[in-house]
């Protein structure tokens, strides 16, 4: 099973959201979409679930277009937040699980499995505006996987989050994954993406910035990030040709360089000024390179 998008185009109007994006899933794959608000995130996941028609291309899961008769086989996680206010987690869930065709006392024990995980038993029968923010999404997480869909999609999952509760969801979509279930996730957080994606596609204005393996992308980037630590001024680097950047925290100082060579350069011209206490080269960061792509463009 593979989700195939093929010269995916969407108009609307004049303006253009989406620019020929080509893209292939496996099964079992998890698959980072990422790019500021505006790039073209949301509107690629509305062609690929049926609710916006493609102006030209097709996005297709195991060979067909995803419609209602299909529903059941997708979990999809929406960035604006859909769930009845004034009902009761459990009614909620009964509820939208009855349309993804379960039956009653199987939505129960999925319903209470998660709420255990999720730490949250106590919450199965207050309405859902007596919830907190963090844990109206994780009801609205469940709501996407409860019925165990061959593919999900979520859109901007850890927005809005605390460290706890972020962290708790990326297990649980880590180990979805270990179970078999295809991932789409979008984000416009570049650390989420890089903790959890082997593959990805980095949008820009509905277009392609990069596309690949993350790993090969980050390895065959020029530019690279150095590391030091020393109890000197630092600043003179910035002087060094083929420094990009140079960035003094009260932990160290980080450099952008453009390759490795201007990273032993760097060397040199430090360590004949005194002792190191840390000197790394690294490839650059997700983040990085979005910012070189990107122009500048980013929401962290």
């Amino acid at each position: 099973m593979t989700l195939e998008l093929e010269n995916l185009h969407k108009k609307f109007g004049e303006h253009t959201a989406v620019k020929g994006i080509n893209l292939s899933v496996k099964e079992g794959q998890m698959f980072g979409m990422l790019g500021s608000n505006g790039a073209g995130k949301t509107t690629t996941f509305r062609m690929i679930l049926g609710l916006l028609d493609p102006t030209s291309g097709s996005a297709a899961w195991n060979g067909a277009r995803i419609d209602y008769s299909r529903t059941h086989l997708i979990g999809y996680l929406p960035e604006e937040r859909g769930l009845y206010p004034k009902l009761t987690v459990k009614d909620q869930l009964i509820y939208l699980m009855k349309l993804n065709k379960m039956k009653k006392p199987d939505i129960i024990v999925e319903l209470r499995k998660w709420l255990e995980r999720f730490q949250i038993e106590s919450y199965e029968n207050k309405k859902v505006e007596e919830l907190s923010k963090g844990n109206q999404q994780k009801i609205q997480f469940m709501a996407a996987v409860l019925h165990k869909p061959e593919l999900l999609i979520l859109d901007e999952p850890f927005s809005g989050l605390d460290p706890v509760n972020s962290d708790m969801l990326k297990k649980a979509v880590l180990d979805l994954q270990k179970q078999g279930t295809t991932i789409v996730f979008s984000s416009h957080q570049m650390r989420n993406v890089e903790e959890l994606c082997d593959d990805l596609i980095m949008l820009k204005h509905g277009e392609a910035l990069l596309q690949g393996n993350l790993k090969d992308i980050k390895r065959s980037y020029g530019m690279k990030s150095v590391k030091i630590k020393a109890d000197f001024d630092l600043q003179f680097l910035e002087n060094i040709p083929g420094v990009l950047d140079l960035h003094n925290s009260k932990v160290e100082t980080d450099i952008k360089v453009e390759s490795e060579e201007i990273a032993e350069v760097i060397f040199r011209e430090a360590a004949e000024k005194g002792f190191l206490r840390k000197f790394e080269v690294e490839e650059p960061s997700l983040h990085d390179i979005f910012i070189d792509q990107a122009g500048g463009e980013s929401n962290e």
